[in-house]
């Protein structure tokens, strides 16, 4: 529906919009993103250029996983191999980050972000029993997906069928640079992808109002624990 603020689905173009200043909409970033960039940032100036034994403690290692070291499954998503990497994954965090956070709320855009994450972790340790990933890409995909997922449902529209379009050519040319660019760690941005377009598209089922946030977070938690699960039983068999 065309609303004074630009196109929206029908029960946003119905609920209350709280009026803020304009500069203040595009200069601050909600809370969850915010932390995120800092944390990676970080975590990449520490390991990088203060503390490269970070690499040896952090990275997901998915040998030193198999042999007990679980925490390699989060951890290695917050390393980066270099300024690029970096800059890549953060632009990304917050090209498509606070659209999403403040349209379903700060919990449960850190559910997905968690879930995505997981998910990532989970398939390249599946996929790749003794290979080794740092990166946020996988929670990265995640929100391309879910980005992915919105637009679809609006693709009747001139607004949305566009931005779906040039979603799926920028998903394109991502799904093509492991072909040419060594040691891409593609089944992370697999896992991410499946995940935020699972989880978006469920979240589209329940409603994005603000009384439905609860029932989304638990959606992306319930995602997660199958993350989990997943890595329990590549753990088991492996």
């Amino acid at each position: 529906m065309d609303t004074p603020g630009g196109q929206k689905c029908p029960e946003c173009a119905r609920s209350t919009t709280k009026v803020i200043h304009g500069r203040a909409a595009v200069t601050k970033l909600p809370p969850v993103t915010a932390a995120l960039l800092a944390i990676n940032i970080g975590m990449f100036v520490l390991s990088y250029y203060l503390i490269p034994s970070l690499f040896v403690l952090f990275e997901q290692s998915n040998r030193l996983i198999h042999a007990g070291e679980w925490w390699r499954l989060v951890t290695g998503a917050f390393l980066h191999g270099g300024i690029m990497h970096i800059f890549f994954n953060m632009y990304a965090l917050w090209l498509f980050g606070p659209q999403i956070e403040r349209q379903v709320g700060s919990v449960s855009f850190a559910a997905l972000y968690g879930a995505s994450l997981l998910w990532g972790s989970a398939l390249f340790l599946i996929m790749v029993p003794t290979g080794v990933a740092i990166g946020a890409s996988g929670a990265i995909f995640g929100l391309f997906g879910g980005w992915i997922a919105a637009s679809y449902r609006v693709r009747h529209t001139p607004a949305g069928r566009r931005l779906f379009r040039q979603l799926i050519v920028l998903l394109g040319i991502n799904m093509f640079l492991p072909f040419i660019i060594p040691g891409v760690a593609w089944q992370a941005h697999v896992g991410g992808l499946i995940a935020g377009l699972g989880i978006v598209w469920v979240w589209q089922k329940v409603g994005m109002r603000r009384q439905a946030a609860g029932a989304r977070s638990a959606v992306a938690v319930v995602a997660a624990a199958v993350a989990i699960l997943l890595s329990v039983v590549a753990l088991l068999l492996g």
